[in-house]
């Protein structure tokens, strides 16, 4: 028989403070009173947590709100100079590395492009490693105020000390990413697929905002998803879920980068649609001849969009989701143009009834929602109370 745990004052503590500082996160400037109503919480929890978060100055007071015949309520707000944390997108055609405050405003940034099929494992940790420097650097923001890196990285993250990413598309197997970047950041570091980030910043921030069960899809040069159920990333036995690109949408259909053959990608990746329609780029040109076609339209995007709606509507009768996001550079920019078309492709592919309660939208981030994501995953760390102090550091790789 396995024994329950015996919780202790200082557990309780640390989860009353948890939960607080994510209320007053998301909520924004907030009351003590409006404060114990959300969470659950007695007044006099409350008053103690908060002021202990004050005292560490990760709260501060944010100005005043009349209250029914009493005083005026003084509001609490996480203060977003209190830390700071990085966000990198390892894509494609490029390394994004930013750096953000606690409301995730973005204080510096820097840029490395990536040429085709040249994704040599030491070059693009050492854009990295330069792109955290030059990030701090730029913003001139006290190191030791720095809460840690997340990453977004493409392919299949396996958890653990090294992060080792199995990444066809990239030729890496079992590279262990957490190892080599530890060899020159001292800093925490977090390792995700970047359509999860992605999900997360959409689900955060985003078009996600507020819904339970949601889908966010990322369409670039490659194609995944984000599975959202009951307002959690659902990542399978080894954090492959997601994988949407290599579903199958035609057996025996057109090769795939992975090596394989039918899969979606093969059809509505960025690259895939260029080779369709006879068109060669380099990926530093990837985007702009991609928008050229999209606006001129033709066969092969209205054969994208067919495809697309098969496979967002294999999402909707698999998953029945509420929401589902389109997001990516390749995905906003077909999504801007040809809204209307997709969602009339994925009715026709669609059961009834879960096609009719889900919605489908534009992702609101943008092309840098895999760098922001990425952020998110250090913000989630503070937010459970593991970046307060040195010595309560979550065991980051």
């Amino acid at each position: 028989m396995v024994r329950p745990e015996r919780r202790t004052v200082r557990d309780l503590r640390r989860g009353n403070r948890a939960v607080l500082l994510r209320t007053l996160y998301f909520a924004g400037p907030t009351s003590r009173h409006e404060l114990s109503g959300m969470t659950g919480l007695s007044a006099a929890s409350v008053s103690n947590v908060a002021g202990d978060l004050i005292a560490d100055n990760v709260v501060v007071e944010a100005g005043l709100v009349e209250s029914d015949g009493g005083r005026p309520r003084v509001l609490l707000r996480v203060d977003p100079r209190y830390g700071y944390v990085i966000g990198v997108d390892v894509g494609e055609t490029h390394v994004h590395v930013g750096l953000f405050n606690l409301d995730m405003d973005e204080q510096a940034k820097a840029e490395f492009t990536l040429r085709p099929a040249q994704h040599d494992v030491d070059l693009v940790v050492r854009h990295i490693l330069s792109g955290i420097d030059a990030v701090m650097a730029a913003s001139g923001v006290d190191p030791a105020r720095v809460l840690g890196v997340g990453l977004g990285v493409p392919g299949i993250v396996e958890s653990g000390p090294d992060a080792l990413i199995h990444a066809q598309t990239f030729g890496w197997d079992a590279v262990p990413l957490g190892a080599l970047l530890r060899a020159g950041t001292s800093l925490p570091l977090y390792v995700d697929n970047g359509a999860k980030t992605m999900g997360q910043a959409e689900l955060w921030f985003g078009s996600g905002r507020g819904s339970r069960h949601a889908i966010v899809v990322l369409l670039g040069s490659g194609v995944g998803a984000s599975i959202i159920t009951d307002g959690l990333t659902y990542r399978g036995v080894n954090s492959s879920a997601g994988e949407w690109g290599h579903t199958k949408i035609a057996v025996g259909g057109r090769e795939c980068r992975c090596g394989a053959r039918g899969c979606l990608e093969a059809y509505i990746g960025a690259e895939s649609i260029l080779e369709r329609a006879g068109l060669s780029a380099e990926m530093a040109r990837e985007q702009a001849t991609l928008a050229d076609l999209v606006k001129s339209g033709g066969p092969v995007i209205d054969e994208t969009i067919d495809y697309l709606g098969a496979g967002l509507a294999n999402l909707i009768n698999l998953f029945n989701p509420e929401r589902i996001v389109i997001g990516g550079w390749a995905g906003l920019l077909l999504g801007q143009h040809e809204l209307v078309k997709i969602k009339k492709a994925v009715a026709l592919n669609s059961l009834t009834q879960p096609f009719e309660t889900a919605s489908i939208v534009l992702g609101r981030l943008g092309p840098d929602a895999v760098a922001l994501g990425a952020a998110t995953l250090v913000v989630e760390e503070f937010l459970l109370g593991n970046a307060f102090s040195s010595s309560e550091q979550p065991a980051a790789i």
